[in-house]
């Protein structure tokens, strides 16, 4: 097997995935939908709760997929058409992936602070550990 096949196998792999990760998101996504209905006796909130789900699971399967068509494109055929068909493909992704998240979030990005209170961006900025309260008596930093 030469590494152009191997390369062409495991961009067929990363698709298999994809399409798994896609499908397998879509039933978990119903399941939820239906217990949160369920519990709550409102269809709003399994609807909510769908699409949270799914989205989560439709920017894990979009992921896969471009590193599917990545592999492909750089490894087995890398031709400009290839590359320029693989930039197109990336840049609908990431207007995908984007539009996907204000769906699910609820608010553009870079407002996530505004809806959390700022917790977010403290943990960002510390690495993940929270910050004890300040005290502003206290002289020390």
């Amino acid at each position: 097997m030469t590494f152009t096949e191997a390369m062409d196998h495991a961009a067929q792999v990363f698709e298999g995935v994809g399409a798994v990760v896609l499908a397998v998101g879509f039933v978990l996504a119903l399941a939820v939908a239906a217990r949160d209905w369920r519990r709550s006796g409102l269809a709003a909130e399994g609807y909510r709760a769908m699409r949270q789900v799914f989205g989560g699971a439709l920017l894990l399967g979009l992921e896969i997929l471009v590193a599917a068509d990545l592999i492909r494109t750089v490894a087995v055929a890398p031709t400009f058409e290839n590359v320029a068909v693989l930039g197109l493909i990336v840049l609908i992704r990431t207007f995908l992936s984007f539009s996907l998240q204000i769906e699910i979030e609820g608010v553009l990005p870079w407002r996530q602070a505004l809806k959390t209170g700022g917790t977010h961006v403290a943990r960002a900025v510390d690495g993940g550990t929270p910050r004890p309260p300040s005290n502003s008596d206290d002289p020390s930093p």
